[in-house]
């Protein structure tokens, strides 16, 4: 029986990962909602137009407690940008100074880029839109909660951050989303099995060396 040991360590990981992944403190409260959109609103992003702060307000106020992914489509600028500090840059360069801090905050707080991928041809079907602006990336982001996005919104680390995405990106928009049909299995599934192999094979592995001793039992 002491080889069930051998899960212990695991048992003690997966929690520890589900602190991080799971939301545990429920929808936002309406004292709470007032009190973030008044912060954002004395915020640096409360005072551009490139904000559709009621359409935040209402997506907090209809919060669920549950996860979302937002689709982000993206157009990259062709060439060299002006970033904040003046200096010219290529385009590119200017989103790696925003996702260098934008990654790391997303990451702390339960969230991760489920899906990045390139654009590799115009549209195949399309009505009643926009022509194509020259898509370039779309991004599909988890978020552990709204609570978590409205975190990110008020850190002040993205109070400069931000203009280097303004200037890489000339054409942007994203919006929230609930998948219906998901393939790829969520870490919540494949950190666990991934955890509960190592376990069990290390519990083989211990077993099979008790195994060994008692067979072939050492001599002095």
């Amino acid at each position: 029986m002491k080889t069930f040991i051998a899960w212990i360590p695991a048992a003690i990981l997966y929690v520890l990962f589900l602190g991080w992944y799971q939301n545990w403190t429920g929808p936002l409260s309406s004292a709470e909602i007032s009190d973030i959109m008044e912060r954002i609103q004395e915020s640096d992003v409360g005072k551009t137009d490139r904000n559709e702060l009621g359409t935040l307000r209402k997506f907090l106020e209809e919060d669920d407690g549950r996860e979302f992914y937002m689709l982000n489509l993206v157009r990259v600028a062709a060439g060299s940008v002006k970033g904040p500090d003046g200096a010219e840059r290529p385009a590119r360069e200017a989103v790696e100074s925003y996702t260098k801090v934008f990654m790391p905050a997303l990451f702390a707080r339960g969230g991760y880029p489920a899906i990045v991928a390139r654009k590799q041809g115009g549209y195949f079907d399309a009505w009643g839109v926009e022509a194509d602006p020259g898509w370039s990336v779309i991004g599909y982001m988890r978020y552990r909660s709204r609570r978590d996005l409205a975190e990110l919104v008020l850190d002040p680390r993205f109070s400069g951050a931000h203009d280097f995405k303004f200037a890489a990106m000339p054409n942007t928009f994203s919006f929230p989303t609930q998948p219906e049909l998901l393939i790829l299995a969520s870490p919540q599934f494949w950190v666990g099995g991934l955890l509960a192999l190592i376990s069990a094979f290390a519990q083989i592995t211990w077993l099979l060396r008790l195994s060994a001793a008692r067979r072939f039992p050492s001599h002095h």
